[in-house]
């Protein structure tokens, strides 16, 4: 679709599939988070946040038009998505994206969430120490450890009024800091006196509680990936809560026999595996997407399946469901059959990745590509790195020994980076640019 990374803007022009849906008849709407710089195309009706959106009393860009709200912006999405169905065309059939803003970082949980998981330890996962000692230097020179957020802007600690750099990232370019820091002051100063006096409630008394701990090295970490990951489940807990009220809604108005619906995300990420947050890495965590669907007429509750599928599948698959023609230039599969339990023939049995944004941007983590079997996953750091990893997925499924240059697996890397080359011949990304 020619977006690479975040530089780069989404041409509207081109064919999408709620343009196809449009045409065929159904009634078409986008809310929530769209991140893609040009305004939407193929929709009757889209309110989107301006860029990632602000969690607290954000704005929205309705149909061309900026209006500030007053709320969470979970809950506003929800809001937003609700009335959508309520006032659509009911002759029609139709097609809703509503995509939230959580959890991205900087982690704001609402308010009925603040204190949720205060009395629990979450479980530290068991590589959150790793070295790095069998990688490539890209993996020790990334700029996204968990050890390294920002005491204001990611961890809460800093009071707001504070004039001093926001320590922490110590790998982003010099200025980085103190933004970050006037980042959260303008945070903090947009809530509304209500939202403030609670956040000073819940959160005071922590950070009272950690400075008095004066907490050094291993135990600093721990905190902090506490912290982390607390605020970052409490945010899930709100897209939880909301997905329940729009699923409420289908069931209340007879739609759920009828409807197709997909959980999903626009990639993994890192919940303190490796020691790290983020995504970006081919590393398995980063590289995995959430996918859950339900659809009673042709998808067994409770199935599951383990077939490799991928973003560009689906659009294939929601016009297959639609009866819809696949346009020759779109490179996904339809996965319905995979859904169904009748099977696709010849599926795929490798999947391409490819990461462009190095050394723009954040967090440092270098350009390459790759290809992961059922079994293997060959990655190859290019550009001011040439470097490659190879992890066997069944003996290291934590990925923390690069198997590369043993020579035991040199067939393996031989017919791998074959099969590199023609995934991308065929997807059309042969330039390591």
């Amino acid at each position: 679709n020619g977006v690479r990374d975040n530089r780069d803007s989404f041409d509207g022009s081109q064919v999408t599939f709620p343009k196809l849906l449009q045409k065929a008849g159904y009634q078409t709407a986008m809310i929530g988070k769209w991140h893609l710089k040009t305004a939407p195309t193929g929709f009757d009706y889209w309110a989107i946040l301006p860029g990632q959106g602000s969690y607290y009393n954000p704005r929205f860009i309705e149909m061309g038009d900026t209006v500030q709200y007053t709320g969470y912006v979970t809950d506003l999405i929800t809001d937003f998505a609700i009335k959508n169905l309520e006032e659509r065309d009911r002759t029609k059939p139709f097609c809703l994206l509503y995509f939230h803003k959580a959890p991205h970082r900087n982690w704001l949980p609402n308010i009925p969430h603040l204190t949720m998981f205060d009395s629990v330890a979450i479980p530290v996962p068991s590589t959150f120490f790793d070295d790095y000692s069998t990688r490539s230097a890209a993996a020790r020179e990334q700029d996204m450890r968990v050890v390294d957020l920002f005491e204001a802007f990611d961890l809460k600690m800093q009071p707001p009024d504070s004039a001093t750099e926001d320590k922490g990232s110590g790998g982003l370019p010099e200025g980085r800091h103190f933004n970050s820091l006037k980042s959260w002051q303008k945070i903090i100063k947009s809530l509304t006196p209500e939202q403030k006096s609670a956040w000073d409630a819940a959160y005071e008394p922590k950070n009272r509680a950690f400075l008095e701990a004066g907490l050094r090295g291993k135990e600093l970490a721990l905190w902090k990936y506490q912290r982390y990951i607390k605020d970052y489940l409490r945010c899930v807990a709100s897209v939880d809560d909301n997905v329940g009220r729009l699923l409420d809604y289908l069931d209340a108005n007879g739609l759920s026999e009828n409807t197709i619906i997909v959980y999903t995300s626009d990639q993994g990420f890192f919940l303190g595996e490796h020691g790290w947050y983020d995504k970006r890495f081919m590393y398995e965590e980063s590289l995995g997407m959430p996918l859950a669907m339900r659809y009673p007429k042709e998808i067994p509750a409770g199935s599951e399946n383990n077939d490799m599928v991928m973003n560009l599948d689906f659009a294939p698959t929601f016009l297959d469901y639609a009866g819809i023609e696949i346009p020759k230039e779109i490179q996904g599969k339809s996965f319905r059959g995979l859904l169904s339990g009748k099977g696709t023939e010849s599926w795929r049995d490798q999947i391409y990745y490819h990461y462009y944004e190095y050394p723009h941007g954040w967090h440092r983590v270098k350009k390459h590509n790759g290809i992961r079997t059922h079994k293997y996953k060959l990655i190859h750091f290019y550009d001011d790195i040439d470097a490659w990893e190879l992890y066997d997925l069944e003996k290291d499924p934590t990925e923390l020994n690069n198997v590369y240059g043993e020579e035991k697996y040199e067939t393996i890397i031989i017919e791998l980076k074959e099969r590199l080359v023609k995934l991308q011949e065929q997807y059309k990304d042969t330039q390591n640019e």
